[in-house]
């Protein structure tokens, strides 16, 4: 191999293992975060705006039929707020909603709903 190839298989790989060293970092910090429920109630206003109607929908910008989310799973629920805040999923409000919540307030969002079940209090699911 001449040196012209090697050097910039090297870079190469320095590379790729930059980029996998960072990738775990950012997973071991996610793994850090620990929702909490009671600080996830005092969280949720915003979203009992439209989660907590039943068959509520939306028009604008599209008809769409708003999910209730008590007793949702709890990483389905994270994984779904992480994914609007990042334009993976796509709804404006949601959105523009998720992109103001911290790791921790999606963690503590997802783990008062996951917790709710027909008979909790104040259950937006009711």
């Amino acid at each position: 191999m001449n040196k012209f190839v090697g050097k910039h298989l090297v870079v190469a790989a320095m590379s790729v293992a930059a980029g996998f060293a960072a990738t775990l970092a950012t997973t071991a910090q996610a793994a850090d975060i620990v929702g909490d429920a009671k600080a996830g109630q005092g969280k949720v206003a915003m979203c009992i705006g439209c989660h907590g109607i039943p068959d509520y929908r939306t028009a604008y910008p599209e008809v769409y039929r708003v999910p209730m989310l008590g007793g949702q799973n709890r990483t389905y629920l994270e994984n779904a707020l992480h994914a609007y805040k990042k334009g993976d999923r796509h709804f404006d409000t949601m959105h523009a909603i998720a992109v103001t919540l911290t790791d921790q307030d999606i963690a503590d969002i997802a783990a008062y709903y996951s917790v709710q079940t027909a008979s909790s209090k104040n259950n937006p699911d009711k």
